[in-house]
């Protein structure tokens, strides 16, 4: 399983700067096909400077729920640390 890409990501203004939220269309390959659909999430950092990044959505595949939601995680946070991000 992997995530090939996270396309349209616009950013939900917010009132806290140290809270960005997130939607967009999310590609995924299984190893039978590649599934897509909404995905919503949120970027904090804490005063340290550690990111803590919150599935708010995501798709509901038939894959199960723990290495799902850690490759959506792993890929926001390589593409936040490479700045493709919307500030």
């Amino acid at each position: 399983m992997k995530v090939v890409e996270i396309k349209d990501i616009q950013r939900e203004e917010g009132q806290i700067f140290y809270i960005r939220k997130y939607s967009g269309e999310i590609f995924i390959e299984l190893p039978t096909s590649t599934e897509h659909g909404l995905v919503k999430f949120s970027i904090e950092m804490d005063p340290l400077g550690r990111k803590s990044i919150v599935l708010l959505k995501y798709p509901q595949l038939n894959y199960p729920l723990l290495p799902l939601k850690k490759a959506i995680i792993d890929f926001i946070l390589s593409e936040e640390t490479e700045g493709r991000l919307p500030c």
